[in-house]
């Protein structure tokens, strides 16, 4: 059976099994992840009210306390060894070893020679963490989105940093990876999608085929590495301004050009996520709260649910 969890601004939202539940309501949920060994276990971020657990499917809640900023705009658990990261705004990352009971940041984040020109444009004074992606196979190795400053990279579980990776783009919105390619990292971006073979050390672009490049949903096929999806639109005003969004969902096969599969759209797919164990099935939510399913890599869709509007993430996760 398949649970999703969506986060949105006034709830996170379970769906199982043709049930719809509401949970965490009012906290302005924004982020979510899922520990990879419980389904049952999962971390919200919140946009001004810190980070919530649930080791029960959602049905109660605690608030984590030791990161220092309210603002909480990424979270996920390691596949290697369970290590948790959160990011922030201001651009701050911290870690916990032992399942959010506490935290504590990692300095040289905020020490690159790059951070000072961090800078989202909404509000200028200030940037975030909007991604975070950590490797399958080795659990040192972390690599951190800044809205808006670029894509950085640790080889040491955040000890140390390697500032803008030559090749990412800036303004990094989405990035994702998969256990049979553990090398491969794909980025979403303001200005496009790009990828890498090492990790996030090096990137390049890869646009082929692609009409709009305010790239921001993005998922990865659980069985087929090579297929690959991404929402877009034509501009930040387009994507967030709460009009008609002329957004598209594009599909990648195999490292060919990308085509469209959903097009025309009203509501931004703000997330992306690929159903565990399930060739060719991806799930889309959208800003006003609607998710979409298709079960043939795009050919068809399909309503699975309606949600609070202000949905921002998506997990999809097998219990």
């Amino acid at each position: 059976m398949l649970r999703l969890y969506a986060a949105a601004d006034s709830a996170v939202t379970i769906v199982e099994n043709g049930r719809v539940e509401r949970a965490l309501e009012g906290r302005g949920a924004r982020c979510v992840a899922v520990d990879p060994r419980d389904p049952d276990t999962l971390y919200v971020g919140t946009s001004d009210e810190g980070l919530y657990r649930s080791t029960d499917g959602g049905g109660s809640w605690e608030g984590l306390s030791g990161v220092e900023h309210p603002r909480v705009t990424a979270i996920v658990v390691s596949p290697a060894d369970g290590t948790l990261y959160a990011g922030t705004e201001p651009s701050s990352l911290f870690v916990s070893r032992d399942g959010g009971a506490s935290w504590r940041e990692l300095e040289g984040l905020r020490n690159l020679p790059s951070a000072p020109t961090w800078s989202f444009p909404p509000r200028p004074w200030t940037s975030h963490v909007r991604a975070v992606s950590l490797s399958y196979t080795d659990p040192d190795l972390v690599v951190a989105g800044i809205e808006l400053g670029g894509v950085v990279r640790s080889p040491d579980g955040g000890k140390t940093w390697q500032d803008q990776r030559p090749g990412a783009y800036a303004d990094c919105h989405s990035l994702a990876a998969h256990p049979a390619t553990p090398e491969t990292l794909y980025e979403a971006a303001g200005g496009g999608f790009a990828e890498s073979g090492d990790f996030g050390d090096s990137w390049s672009a890869a646009d082929e085929g692609m009409d709009l490049h305010y790239v921001w949903g993005l998922a990865v096929d659980s069985e087929d590495p090579s297929l690959v999806y991404a929402s877009a639109a034509s501009g930040p005003g387009q994507a967030h301004g709460g009009g008609f969004s002329g957004a598209e969902i594009y599909r990648r096969r195999d490292g060919g050009p990308w085509e469209t599969i959903l097009d025309g759209l009203a509501a931004f797919p703000y997330a992306l996520a690929a159903a565990p164990e399930t060739p060719g099935a991806l799930y889309a939510g959208f800003g006003d709260g609607t998710i979409l399913r298709t079960q043939d890599a795009g050919e068809s869709w399909d309503e699975v649910a309606r949600t609070p509007g202000g949905l921002a993430a998506l997990a999809a996760v097998r219990v």
